[in-house]
């Protein structure tokens, strides 16, 4: 079992930047590809962010293409988001996610592990 725990949510005027965090217990998260995903009030869950193992390959949602930066450190055992010039709509919960596979996905339910999510909130 893989436990995910986010941090790092906030409110943040548009323009501004965050970074938020997803660390993990119970396994090491260096076989797992990661994820990150989001969901506004009143739609459905989508993809953000994805990164591979090793962290050489990655993938990103072509809305935050050119402002996001997924990361990982398998020595802290831990993945980051960085978000830059975020807009209104970027608003939602981000979760994390882990795929215990070497190749990445955009399918979330090809993921494994899901945390619970941290708010991110971005004002106008």
């Amino acid at each position: 079992q893989v436990q995910l725990v986010e941090s790092g949510g906030g409110l943040v005027q548009a323009g501004g930047s965050l970074r938020i965090s997803c660390a993990a217990s119970g396994r090491y998260i260096s076989n797992f590809a990661m994820g990150w995903f989001r969901q506004a009030p009143g739609k459905e869950r989508e993809f953000v962010a994805t990164i591979s193992w090793s962290g050489a390959n990655t993938l990103y949602a072509d809305s935050v293409k050119g402002r996001f930066t997924i990361s990982r450190d398998n020595a802290k055992n831990t993945v980051y988001l960085q978000m830059n010039s975020l807009k209104p709509e970027d608003t939602g919960v981000y979760s994390c996610a882990a795929r215990y596979d070497l190749t990445i996905t955009v399918i979330n339910r090809e993921f494994d592990y899901w945390g619970q999510g941290t708010q991110v909130t971005v004002s106008s």
